[in-house]
């Protein structure tokens, strides 16, 4: 492993999988979502992002979270798979510095405390849940609903954000769940790259990893593009594997037949 990055002077993995956001290249519809989730926070709302699965939603989160600084007290939900209780309990795990109480009401009366606290800090608590989809209970969707309840005469005291694959769409249109909808106050869907993004996406992450632009050919990224219909994700399997297979054939250039031959591997 480490003599691939030798060969093509690199300090790290440029294509890693983790959600590390020195990486996030921003496209046009990545820049424009993080401004909105910005904006959602500075004003205390509630948002729904969603996007296929790899399109970056984590890592845009991640950078999220740094961009806002100390200013935010950040609640990360990254298994919602709880019951209402267990959702609260979580809630107030990554709010309080105590442990949280074991019965609802005791719960939400933490969870109340520990808000107007902040509030009265300067610091705005940010509930992020990923894979939201993933919610098998409609009363974990109730609580979140209320949890907009907690707030003052000009403004709410935390920001919801809600994150998932495009079915999380699917189910929030369910006439049972108008009442949350009508609390989100942005809607974005975090698309694919496009053709021309992907040249600058790779050239990015490699200059980040310390390496130096211009290792993919134009046909390298042709095929990069056909392959993964733009997923970021995709792209990063592709492009390890690329860049392996090129060090074994001592390539200087990661050209479209190199593509090809892990593609065949990846069953791609």
């Amino acid at each position: 492993m480490l003599m691939y990055k030798d060969f093509y002077r690199l300090r790290e993995r440029p294509f890693s999988k983790t959600p590390d956001p020195r990486f996030l290249y921003l496209s046009k519809g990545h820049r424009e979502a993080l401004a909105r989730l910005q904006y959602v926070i500075e004003e205390r709302e509630m948002a729904l992002l969603t996007g296929e699965i790899g399109c970056g939603k984590t890592t845009l989160s991640r950078a999220l979270m740094d961009s806002m600084g100390d200013e935010c007290r950040f609640c990360f939900i990254v298994n919602p798979r709880l019951s209402s209780l267990e959702f609260l309990r979580s809630i107030a795990r990554s709010l309080l510095s105590t442990p949280p109480a074991e019965e609802k009401e005791s719960l939400l009366n933490q969870i109340a405390d520990a808000l107007f606290m902040y509030h009265n800090e300067g610091v705005c608590p940010v509930v992020i849940i990923d894979e939201a989809q993933l919610i098998p209970d409609g009363e974990v969707f109730n609580e979140i609903r209320l949890l907009t309840n907690y707030q003052l005469d000009d403004r709410n005291l935390l920001s919801v954000i809600l994150m998932g694959q495009p079915e999380l769409r699917s189910m929030l249109a369910s006439p049972v769940f108008e009442p949350l909808r009508q609390r989100i106050t942005m809607h974005y869907h975090l698309s694919p790259l496009e053709m021309d993004d992907i040249l600058e996406y790779l050239d990015y992450r490699l200059e980040v990893a310390g390496g130096a632009a211009g290792l993919f050919s134009p046909d390298a990224v042709q095929r990069i593009y056909e392959l993964s219909g733009g997923v970021p994700r995709k792209i990063n399997h592709l492009a390890t594997n690329a860049i392996l297979e090129g060090y074994g054939r001592d390539a200087a250039m990661i050209d479209g037949a190199i593509i090809d031959s892990v593609a065949t591997e990846l069953l791609l």
